[in-house]
């Protein structure tokens, strides 16, 4: 049976020094084989992290990654497809203190062999940018930019549900902002966006998806509205991980490890739950989502449902007690919630003159 370690057991006065070296050697060396690309997401993902948020990782922590580090050309020349997590991987192994110029080696030989050309993203040509920067190596991509921007900058593509579209707008503030290194300059509209987000991610209950957003209104210069981070405090503690209990089956490591960057972020208190040997699975506690009622209820209204007042009796009397309380601190939660709801209402008909 799998050793259960909750977030208030002594075990759990963990420093948070010994936290990361037992989730790189967990996530290097217990979860997934090397060849496996959620392998590389998995360990990119964790030392990216570690490596923004300026983590003081000792060298024997790293030590469970050196064989990759070593093999990293040989790697990449086959895996090319994936050259975006291994070069990430290497650039932030060596900035966290692990020794070595595989990473500029590395760099310019992607530039040479022209992999970022080959992107048909723009979300994915940003981040190649980001990582050739890192060694001195630039990729040009005229109006880059100016297209991500254009994205960004339509608050009525995130009031709707739209998970793939929320995490791109994320991640764009993430490149634009260097990992909030430098001011990303976000216009009025590209806030409003975060904003619609983040909304729809609190009603849904999607504490990846909310923890992401917050990071980005950070790293905008913005402060996130007090509730969705009273609740990702919440749900930080919640979290459960069980030794050696990893199936292959895809986890809530990724929320895990976002939630926890905000925690970090955001000045609280961050891995709050021991961190066990071996290949650790990690689990979340699920919150009730309200969007598909509020939904059915926007819908039901018919040509009603532009107006919030109208749809929210509506909407209140599909809702239990829970739920109810879930709308009304998402609508105290930010003061655009109004222009939020008009988009969500899509109110009109494809059909109109």
């Amino acid at each position: 049976m799998a050793q259960i370690i909750p977030f208030f057991s002594p075990a759990a006065r963990q420093s948070r020094a010994a936290a990361h070296e037992a989730l790189i050697a967990g996530f290097s060396t217990h979860r997934r084989s090397q060849e496996d690309v959620f392998w590389l997401k998995e360990n990119a993902e964790l030392l990216n992290i570690l490596e923004c948020t300026g983590a003081d990782v000792a060298p024997e922590a790293l030590a469970p990654l050196q064989m990759f580090y070593d093999g990293a050309a040989r790697h990449i020349s086959f895996f090319r497809q994936y050259y975006r997590f291994i070069l990430s991987i290497c650039l932030d192994l060596e900035d966290l203190g692990l020794p070595g110029e595989t990473g500029a080696q590395l760099a310019a030989w992607v530039q040479a062999q022209g992999l970022a050309q080959a992107e048909l993203s723009d979300l994915q040509r940003a981040e190649a940018r980001r990582l050739l920067a890192r060694r001195g190596e630039n990729l040009r991509d005229d109006g880059l930019d100016d297209r991500l921007r254009a994205f960004i900058c339509c608050p009525q593509t995130f009031a709707i549900p739209n998970k793939k579209a929320a995490y791109e707008l994320t991640h764009i503030v993430f490149y634009l902002s260097e990992y909030g290194r430098r001011d990303p300059q976000l216009p009025q509209a590209a806030l409003t966006s975060l904003e619609f987000a983040g909304l729809v991610a609190f009603l849904d209950q999607n504490a990846d998806l909310l923890a992401e957003i917050c990071i980005a209104l950070r790293y905008a210069g913005q402060q996130p509205p007090a509730a969705w981070e009273r609740w990702l405090d919440r749900q930080v503690s919640a979290f459960i991980l069980s030794e050696r209990e990893f199936s292959g089956l895809h986890d809530s490591y990724h929320e895990y490890f976002v939630a926890n960057w905000l925690m970090i972020l955001s000045g609280r208190k961050p891995f709050r739950q021991a961190v066990p040997a071996g290949g650790v699975h990690v689990s979340a506690v699920r919150g009730g989502s309200i969007l598909k009622s509020l939904s059915e209820a926007v819908f039901d209204a018919g040509a009603a449902r532009a107006s919030w007042s109208a749809v929210k009796v509506h909407a209140e009397a599909l809702l239990n007690e829970e739920e109810h309380r879930l709308l009304a601190a998402a609508e105290r939660s930010c003061a655009g919630f109004p222009g939020f709801f008009e988009g969500f209402a899509r109110a009109g008909s494809a059909g109109a003159a």
